[in-house]
């Protein structure tokens, strides 16, 4: 590889592949920038590394990482079998490199996640074309020092890499201030083998994995947990850095992590916020004659040498509270959910290019829970609701909505929909079912019709417990854009609300959820007198049936073995076997629950399999 001068006029020595340093450097200094990335927006994502590179340098760090596919956003899906994108991406690495370096930051080895393409793959039945391949890479000097690919590569839940991606074949170690650092991408520490127990072979002082993990409820305490297990067994110092941020329905909470070698939590950044989480780091020396060749699971050691020379250290700067790493303090259960939801929706509204939301406000907890959720992402002042009574609508109802635009602040105003209903009913007569489901179709129309003409994002508020039982009209209060709460079952709903007016009473401030809109029951409101209960079991039982068959896949006669009513059993699964055609018409929205509606739970619309039989 080629010399080169960066812009700061400071000589940049060639990079060498042998193993010839043996200066013993006692620490290194880690950055690990916890950032966002927007798919698709490559040149967008360049000009952020290039700011927190420039950030992290200033802070005297030796080494840089960013998350995975950083320069391209993940997931990228169907993006990755575009030879056009796979270009731009490796063509975007090359110049990164090189701006890097010619704004004074070429001494600073920086890794970046990006999309590339394997050039010794062979094209075979079964493997993506042009095999594209999940990879990071070493900038320095402007170059491009070392690259490698995603060995284990994710095949469940939202993951489809096995579509998408070939497997990388190498270990990675990038020989830094005389530390070896072995490199991983996620998963690569997610499954047994590989790159970890390589890691020990190979005698890394450090293991470094870049990550781009989605959230899901608890998954705070099984990362730890899998940090702790992987530096044990790779016999050294682990960190762990992950992505924040949204894309689409997934949430990223950060969350990055260090441990030394035994497990012990050397620094963890907070979740749900974007940083540089700058430490010291005091690790072995590199071996004078390291290991070379083929070590566990056939990985081939790819050892790259950086110059450097052990200098004088500075001291970190006073005040910054991620500087020299630190534990951020972790969020309670319901906080951390609130805040995916929150992420989830300022994310999906800002990548998309949307100024502002809508809501139906029926005075109920879902609509209330949803407004709660859209302030606390955009601001109140870009929230706008809509109620919308019919004869049945109560006065508490109207009352409720009124009250939550008065204490959150949002834009509202009401809209009756009688004067329509009376005109679809003057020229058609419906009764029953039919009557009650064209009072939503016709909230739907007037909510749609207000987002044509002023420019809102619809945010539908059904959440899981509905979606799973049918318990919504399509067309009606399933129209929107994105569906906040699709992933909470009602029994959270209730939970989170009720957290979030306790969070804003701590605070001095006033809750945004009415009371009256937590305790009364729930009701759709589509003919006198109705609540939910009329057609549903009880929040709490229906909701534990259906975290028993949605999430963890059980069948009747376990659910019944677990103490339910067979028949409660029988009458449930069948509602949900028969509304996947609905949940299929749903927008998408924030998966904080480990098997979502979506890419999770994949059934067939057209499905005479029952295991209500």
């Amino acid at each position: 590889m080629r010399s080169r001068t960066s812009g700061g006029n400071t000589p940049v020595a060639p990079l060498r592949r042998s193993d010839d340093y043996s200066g013993a450097v006692p620490r290194l200094r880690l950055a690990l920038n916890q950032i966002d990335s927007t798919v698709g927006d490559i040149d967008g994502n360049a000009e952020s590394v290039l700011h927190w590179t420039r950030h992290s340098a200033e802070r005297g760090a030796h080494l840089v990482a960013f998350p995975e596919m950083t320069l391209t956003g993940y997931p990228v899906e169907d993006l990755a079998l575009r030879s056009s994108f796979v270009e731009a991406s490796r063509a975007a690495l090359r110049s990164l490199a090189a701006r890097l370096a010619d704004e004074g930051l070429g001494t600073v080895p920086v890794i970046v996640g990006h999309l590339d393409r394997s050039a010794t793959a062979q094209p075979r039945y079964g493997q993506p074309a042009g095999a594209p391949q999940n990879a990071a890479a070493v900038l320095y000097g402007g170059e491009v020092a070392l690259s490698f690919a995603k060995h284990h590569l994710p095949n469940y839940g939202v993951f489809d890499e096995f579509r998408y991606f070939v497997p990388g074949d190498t270990l990675p170690v990038v020989r830094v201030r005389g530390v070896d650092v072995a490199l991983a991408i996620c998963e690569d520490l997610w499954q047994d083998g590989g790159r970890v127990p390589a890691a020990r072979s190979a005698r890394a002082g450090l293991l470094l994995s870049v990550n781009a993990s989605p959230y899901e409820r608890d998954k705070d305490d099984t990362r730890l947990e899998l940090v702790r297990r992987r530096a044990q067994e790779a016999g050294c110092t682990t960190a762990y850095l992950a992505m924040t941020g949204g894309q689409d329905e997934l949430v990223f909470d950060g969350d990055s992590i260090v441990v030394d070698r035994d497990g012990t939590v050397l620094a963890r950044a907070p979740q749900f916020t974007e940083g540089c989480m700058v430490l010291d780091l005091d690790l072995p020396a590199a071996d004078a004659d390291p290991p070379t060749g083929v070590v566990d699971d056939g990985l081939r050691i790819d050892r790259v040498v950086l110059p450097g020379e052990a200098g004088r250290e500075q001291p970190l700067p006073a005040g910054e509270p991620w500087l020299s790493g630190g534990h951020a303090e972790p969020l309670d259960d319901d906080e951390e959910v609130y805040s995916a939801l929150v992420t989830g929706l300022r994310a999906y509204v800002a990548k998309n290019g949307f100024r502002s939301v809508l809501i139906g406000l029926s005075g109920g907890i879902d609509s209330a829970l949803v407004a709660s959720i859209a302030c606390d992402a955009l601001g109140a002042e870009h929230v706008y609701g809509v109620s919308m009574p019919s004869k049945y609508s109560s006065g508490h109802s109207r009352d409720d909505a009124a009250e939550l635009a008065r204490r959150t602040g949002l834009h509202y105003r009401t809209v009756s929909i009688e004067p329509m209903f009376d005109a679809y009913t003057g020229a058609l007569e419906l009764t029953g079912l039919a009557e009650e489901n064209l009072q939503s179709r016709l909230r739907g129309t007037l909510l749609m019709a207000l987002s044509n003409q002023e420019g809102h994002l619809v945010l539908a508020p059904g959440n899981k417990s509905e979606l799973a039982v049918g318990y919504s009209t399509l067309y009606g209060d399933s129209v929107g854009g994105y569906g906040p709460i699709k992933d909470v079952y009602k029994t959270s709903v209730f939970r989170l609300a009720e957290w979030r007016n306790r969070a804003a009473r701590d605070r001095g401030r006033t809750p945004p959820v009415p009371e009256n809109s937590i305790t009364k029951p729930p009701s759709a409101e589509l003919r006198p007198g109705q609540v939910d209960t009329d057609s549903l079991p009880d929040y709490p039982v229906l909701d534990a049936i259906l975290a028993l068959y949605v999430d963890r896949d059980r069948g009747a006669d376990e659910i019944v073995a677990a103490g339910y009513d067979r028949e409660l059993v029988t009458r449930t699964l069948r509602m949900v076997d028969t509304a996947e055609y609905k949940r299929r018409q749903y927008p998408p929205g924030t998966k904080i629950s480990p098997k979502g509606f979506g890419k999770d739970r994949r059934l067939p619309v057209t499905n005479r399999w029952r295991e209500s039989r």
